[in-house]
């Protein structure tokens, strides 16, 4: 099974989607513009419409009524887990109103309950939820990353290869103690034995 993207209309910076065979590139309202733009082929194009202004001509179309519980973005991850894909890279999702950011970081949280995997991709930054477990990065990674807590509380956690080493700590979410550490240009880890974090990598020019 491939890489559900899924495109919106917020802030994309030079970061350009790269479909190939077997994924599953869903739009989501105003992102069909930035599709059409790019020249990204479309499997489905979902939304109440809001942001476009009109419901556009393509044979994938899925009109949802303006008033439900799920945003555009909720409705396009809850279709492709139907459709078995357990992978999902968000375009588009962050900038403009910060609430649809905080709910796309949720959407990323779900994602982990269920064993999949998402990431985030903003203009300057990227955001990725682990779950009692990890994630590798290679030696190539540079800028900022922060690490926060989402629930109560996250023990066992680890940050190896980078600028601050972290072992075996507690982290909760009262106090953040994990802001800001640095790629050295080594390959790195971040891990949680049990709980689950937030990992937010920026751009130093961010």
């Amino acid at each position: 099974m491939g890489i559900c993207y899924i495109i919106g209309a917020g802030e994309f910076g030079n970061r350009v989607p790269s479909p190939v065979s077997g994924d599953l590139v869903i739009a989501c309202d105003g992102g069909y513009a930035y599709c059409l733009e790019k020249g990204i082929g479309m499997d489905l194009v979902v939304g109440d419409f809001d942001s476009l202004g009109e419901v556009p001509d393509h044979p994938g179309v899925i009109v949802l009524n303006s008033e439900k519980d799920e945003t555009d973005t909720g409705w396009a991850v809850m279709e492709g887990l139907q459709r078995g894909y357990r992978k999902f890279v968000i375009y588009g999702g962050t900038g403009g109103r910060i609430s649809h950011t905080i709910a796309n970081i949720q959407l990323l949280s779900d994602l982990a309950d269920k064993g999949a995997e998402g990431i985030l991709m903003g203009e300057h930054s990227w955001y990725r939820v682990i779950r009692d477990g990890e994630i590798h990065f290679g030696a190539r990674e540079s800028g900022f990353l922060s690490v926060f807590c989402l629930g109560d509380r996250a023990s066992g956690v680890y940050e190896e290869g980078l600028k601050y080493k972290l072992e075996d700590a507690v982290l909760t979410k009262e106090y953040p103690v994990g802001v800001s550490n640095e790629f050295t240009g080594k390959e790195s880890k971040v891990a949680v034995e049990k709980g689950m974090l937030l990992l937010v990598q920026e751009d130093k020019q961010a």
